[in-house]
């Protein structure tokens, strides 16, 4: 028995929370007290030896004013730190940021990330600390106490405080509320507050800190992105994060897809693992590759806890188990499981796609959610659960079966529900009305029932008629992001040899390397002066020879051509 399913991209058809901002008490104005230090009586406070902290070594000038010492972490012992290690080449420094460097002087980390931030590239005009001396002061006035409510884009978000203290966390708010006032764009960033946070302990002021965050969210670099800023950026990055760990945690996202009952609701929480349940001495690591390796570094990271997490539990163990708070338990929880040391490790080990390459794939997610009309903040429960538990119907494959199936495929390609293309309990076993029912759709799932009972199939990316296109020298057709599946006796995805071995792609010599049919001049569907006309078709920007991209991701569906393409 036969049956081919298809995913199948279609046209689409509370206030926020208010935080009092509190004033500094009247009879704490610095300058009345130093007038009255002449004929006043002066309290001397001895504090003991574990109670003094040096400001040279432990910490920076005018950053402590934010920081809850007593939760805060000792600084890590360290070698010898050059004294030059500011002006060492970006290479260099990277290495220093995973090695954790920074670690161990609290001046140095504040000088580090200042410096590094200010070397981001953002817009022209970009607001800096004399404008948000300004603002402060016109929006909370120099003594008067105000309460002001949070911006919109943070209803629903948390806020961690890590080590702040009462004053940091009021000028965390304040920072926050200037924020939404002077990008009005941004309509939703979830992980925006916990990178204040962070930057606040290490920050000189308040107006500091809004220059630095004003920088990250400003920044322009190619291909490069610090901050999601909309709602519609910020699922792209989570179905983007579904796609490296359907790739790079075959295990892990196969216990979480037997076990949940929406697997993208599980990795929507993979930038609150970082910068919420992760411990501050952890977090702070994560943010100090992250100023220097942007948004690459955070998947490698969720990752690698995501793969460390398979490790500590079993499917037994899971049964009836809410996966996603066990998963922030675990998290929450790391330093029992892994040094952040170790789990820096592990995570560089893994090898991603190329910065570009994830652009590209965030690229295609985001063109996915426009075409179901998902740019707003909505329930995901009304577009990521696509296979209907309730009213699916197979005669080859259960409805839990099916959900195991629809999460191995892009995650652009699983916000769609399967439509049933051709079966042979209803259309027969001819294989000319096989190939009638199903060309003209792609990409397209086969399912096949044996005499025995197996069940087995694959996913094909390209349309069924593609075998016709280049006549009888056509030996294949497809993408590397087709594969092969068994479903029973037991569940498992073969993808192409390619993806997990790259490096075998570069071995093929080029004399018995061969393009995907049809050609990618057709495939482009340009117009003469380069512009993608397709509807389907993602547009992206020439590439030069220099960026090319990995075998694997150069024939995707973002329609690339690559010399070294091998099937």
């Amino acid at each position: 028995m036969l049956q081919v399913r298809l995913s199948l991209p279609r046209s689409p058809g509370g206030p926020a929370g208010g935080f009092p901002l509190a004033k500094p008490d009247k009879g704490d104005n610095t300058g009345s007290e130093q007038e009255m230090f002449g004929s006043s009586p002066v309290t001397i406070v001895i504090t003991s030896e574990a109670d003094t902290w040096d400001i040279d070594a432990s910490s920076c000038l005018g950053c402590g004013q934010f920081v809850d010492w007593d939760r805060m972490p000792d600084p890590e012992q360290q070698a010898h730190i050059p004294r030059d290690i500011l002006s060492k080449p970006p290479k260099e420094l990277k290495k220093l940021a995973r090695e954790g460097y920074w670690a161990a002087s609290r001046a140095l980390r504040a000088q580090v990330y200042h410096q590094l931030i200010q070397q981001v590239a953002c817009r022209l005009v970009t607001p800096d600390a004399p404008v948000y001396r300004d603002v402060a002061s016109r929006l909370f006035g120099k003594l008067s106490v105000s309460s002001h409510p949070l911006p919109e884009f943070l209803e629903g978000c948390s806020m961690p405080t890590y080590c702040l203290n009462l004053e940091g966390v009021t000028a965390l708010k304040k920072i926050l509320i200037c924020v939404g006032n002077l990008f009005p764009d941004i309509t939703y960033s979830p992980i925006l507050p916990s990178l204040v946070a962070l930057l606040l302990h290490y920050s000189e002021d308040e107006a500091q800190c809004f220059e630095n965050i004003s920088r990250l969210i400003a920044s322009n670099a190619p291909h490069t992105s610090y901050i999601d800023q909309s709602f519609l950026a910020h699922q792209a990055s989570c179905m983007t994060f579904g796609d490296l760990a359907n790739k790079h945690c075959p295990a892990a996202h196969k216990l979480i897809a037997s076990t949940s009952e929406n697997v993208f609701e599980v990795y929507s929480e993979w930038l609150s693992w970082l910068f919420h349940d992760l411990p501050f001495n952890y977090a702070i690591r994560v943010f100090d590759v992250y100023l220097l390796e942007g948004q690459k570094v955070l998947y490698r990271i969720a990752l690698a806890l995501l793969k460390q997490y398979r490790l500590s539990v079993t499917s037994t163990e899971l049964e009836g188990t809410d996966i996603k708070a066990d998963l922030q338990a675990f998290v929450q929880n790391i330093a029992e499981h892994m040094t952040v040391d170790k789990l820096l490790e592990r995570a560089f080990g893994i090898r991603l796609f190329s910065r570009k390459e994830i652009w590209l794939l965030q690229m295609a997610n985001r063109k996915a959610l426009m075409e179901r009309g998902i740019t707003m903040v909505q329930s995901r429960q009304s577009f990521h659960l696509a296979v209907d538990m309730q009213n699916f119907s197979s005669s080859i494959v259960t409805a839990q079966e099916m959900r195991i199936v629809w999460s191995w495929i892009p995650e652009r390609f699983s916000l769609f529900p399967p439509l049933l293309l051709f079966s042979t309990s209803e259309d027969g076993c001819s294989l000319q009305r096989f190939y009638a029912c199903c060309e003209g759709y792609e990409p397209t799932v086969l399912l096949i029932k044996t005499t025995e009972g197996e069940v087995c199939g694959a996913f094909l990316s390209s349309d069924w008629s593609e075998r016709k296109k280049s006549g009888a020298t056509s030996g294949f057709f497809g993408t590397g992001e087709c594969f092969v599946f068994t479903v029973r006796p037991e569940t498992e995805r073969y993808e192409w040899v390619f993806i997990k071995k790259p490096e075998l792609a570069k071995a093929v010599p080029r004399s018995r390397q061969r393009s995907p049919s049809p050609s990618p001049a057709s495939l482009l569907s340009s117009s003469p002066d380069g512009r993608c006309t397709s509807s389907n078709c993602l547009a992206v920007p020439t590439l030069q020879r220099k960026g090319r991209l990995s075998p694997f991701l150069a024939i995707r569906h973002f329609l690339l051509p690559s010399k070294t393409a091998s099937m």
